[in-house]
């Protein structure tokens, strides 16, 4: 496993709609080490902080081998790597293979699976394209967020070590198909609740359609 890039971002506006957001959505890879903090990797912003970053989203990962799909799906595109928002874009971490509460150490940094990547209308606007949150979702090419456990420096070509798998054995695929799903799964979601280190609005989520069910 290994990190192939490291992107980061600065705010912009981005007329969408006929109305005009800030997003830090546009990413562009970096040179040299950079270092990442509990909140953030440094030179990294994002826009609007009740949705994106904060400890369980500090990082947003995102495998480079989606690349090939995703050309395919959108030919008019430029896709360099960043160009899904990740701040790290890496290969031989899937979401079919990860689990949330995995841990892993990239460079001498120490980091958390806590939950997938829901896809919002910035993906779609810097796309312009309405379709896309429907079609990145349905893709379950999600990418996952990490919580930085031990802060550090990281740089392309880092090797990406497994320290822990979490004993919930809950993929990351698993959780994008209890928000996607229209057949819920409520035993997923009592085991998925129980993950020490999934964030806390989705196990509030989950423990909501828990008690709903009854």
């Amino acid at each position: 496993m290994k990190l192939i890039s490291v992107n980061v971002g600065t705010l912009r506006d981005l007329v969408w709609k006929d109305r005009t957001v800030t997003t830090g959505i546009f990413k562009e890879p970096i040179a040299g080490r950079v270092k990442v903090k509990a909140l953030n990797i440094e030179g990294d912003r994002q826009a609007d902080l009740t949705v994106h970053g904060g400890t369980e989203k500090a990082v947003y990962l995102y495998p480079s081998e989606h690349y090939a799909f995703w050309r395919d799906e959108l030919p008019e595109a430029r896709l360099s790597w960043g160009a899904f928002g990740e701040n790290l874009t890496t290969e031989g971490l899937l979401e079919t293979q990860i689990n949330v509460g995995d841990r892993l150490r990239i460079g001498n940094v120490e980091v958390v699976v806590t939950q997938p990547r829901m896809p919002c209308s910035k993906l779609a606007a810097k796309f312009d394209r309405d379709d896309l949150i429907k079609r990145f979702l349905d893709s379950r090419r999600s990418g996952f967020y990490l919580k930085v456990l031990k802060e550090g420096e990281i740089g392309t070509g880092d090797e990406i070590e497994l320290l822990s798998r979490d004993a919930g054995n809950i993929t990351i695929t698993e959780l994008v198909g209890l928000q996607a799903d229209k057949q819920k799964d409520f035993d997923l979601m009592r085991r998925a609740a129980n993950v020490e280190a999934l964030a806390a609005g989705w196990r509030k989520k989950f423990l909501q359609q828990l008690a709903e069910r009854g």
